[in-house]
């Protein structure tokens, strides 16, 4: 009767002259040794290592070739299209981090000074108007007669004279005075989002609403493109799919929806890559704008090279079918998505 071993991962029963699961494919001999465990992990990264630049030359420089093969069923020498996206959708978010921290910087200690700078009037420009308003009046006084103004006009021109000494009323929609004592002496938050005109029985959005108001207030705004810079990689990983639906809407009978997905993926994989390179290029070498238009432009040049080796089709159908779902995708679903980015980090924030 043949001996059988009982797999330490999975727990199922195998013959016992395999050296291996065959259902988890994990080792009979479970020998972890210090020497295992790092030529283990070196032999797994390098196999990775390998399978990356097999797959990453096809992607830039055959556009639609590498998703085609992976979807005939050449999968094993091949990184897996969304193991790749994601490989370079974390590098592109982290080399963009460092710019968006620039940018965050510059951005708050502008709103900072939006925020403490008080809207007052040049003292001089004050002095001057003063001084000829009051003579302007005095004259039509002394004139009274002559000019026939009656008592009632002069008092309605001297109540706007008076208006005009004190300046313009600028204040936000709630009274901001009332607001920075409350800020200052640390008052519970309903009292703080009363004064900005939060009613009692407003609802559960506009009370969260108030509530972010009041943070990004007390803040003054620092962090806020940070906080939208965090959203973006989820939102683009949910404009994706929209991405593959619009290929369907296209290609009806050229592959199921897991197909479209596919192309997607790489599509998306080759945009984060040229994002990536323009973004170290502009660091070291400074890109003039033309050129990165012309790099905008030459995207359509790669989608209708791939939609033509992807789904077979004729040069003519290839250049209507990338404009056209470029259109849609940036006059349409691409200010959806901003939008969206926006109210969420606000809320989120």
């Amino acid at each position: 009767m043949p001996s059988t071993n009982q797999c330490k991962n999975c727990e199922k029963s195998f013959d016992g002259s395999f050296d291996y699961c065959p259902y988890c494919g994990q080792e009979k001999a479970d020998n972890l040794t210090f020497g295992v465990l790092f030529s283990n992990t070196i032999s797994n990264y390098f196999s990775i290592d390998a399978r990356f630049f097999k797959s990453f030359i096809p992607l830039m420089t055959k556009p639609g070739v590498l998703a085609r093969r992976f979807v005939d069923g050449k999968r094993l020498s091949y990184l897996h299209p969304a193991q790749f996206y994601l490989f370079i959708s974390v590098v592109f978010f982290f080399i963009f981090s460092f710019s968006i921290r620039k940018a965050d910087n510059k951005f708050t200690q502008v709103l900072k000074k939006g925020f403490s700078k008080e809207i007052t009037i040049d003292s001089l420009l004050v002095e001057k108007d003063s001084i000829g308003l009051e003579l302007a009046k005095k004259a039509l006084k002394e004139n009274q007669a002559l000019t026939g103004v009656s008592d009632e006009d002069l008092r309605a021109i001297d109540s706007v004279i008076s208006a005009r000494q004190k300046g313009p009323d600028v204040s936000f929609s709630f009274q901001r005075g009332v607001l920075d004592s409350l800020i200052v002496i640390d008052a519970p938050q309903a009292e703080k989002l009363k004064a900005m005109g939060l009613k009692e029985d407003a609802g559960t959005i506009t009370q969260k609403f108030y509530v972010q108001m009041l943070k990004f207030y007390e803040q003054q705004g620092g962090g806020i493109l940070k906080t939208l810079y965090d959203t973006i990689p989820i939102t683009m990983f949910l404009m994706l799919p929209l991405f593959a639906f619009l290929l369907k809407l296209f290609y009806l009978k050229r592959g199921t929806f897991a197909h479209h997905m596919v192309f997607s993926f790489y599509f998306f994989t080759f945009l984060f890559t040229s994002f990536c390179i323009l973004i170290v290029a502009n660091a070291i070498l400074g890109i003039p704008t033309w050129l990165e238009v012309l790099v905008f432009l030459s995207f359509i040049v790669y989608l209708t090279l791939a939609l033509r080796n992807f789904y077979k089709s004729s040069w003519v159908g290839a250049f209507f079918k990338a404009s056209t779902i470029s259109f849609i995708y940036m006059m349409f679903i691409v200010p959806i998505a901003i939008s969206g980015v926006i109210m969420v980090s606000f809320m989120l924030y």
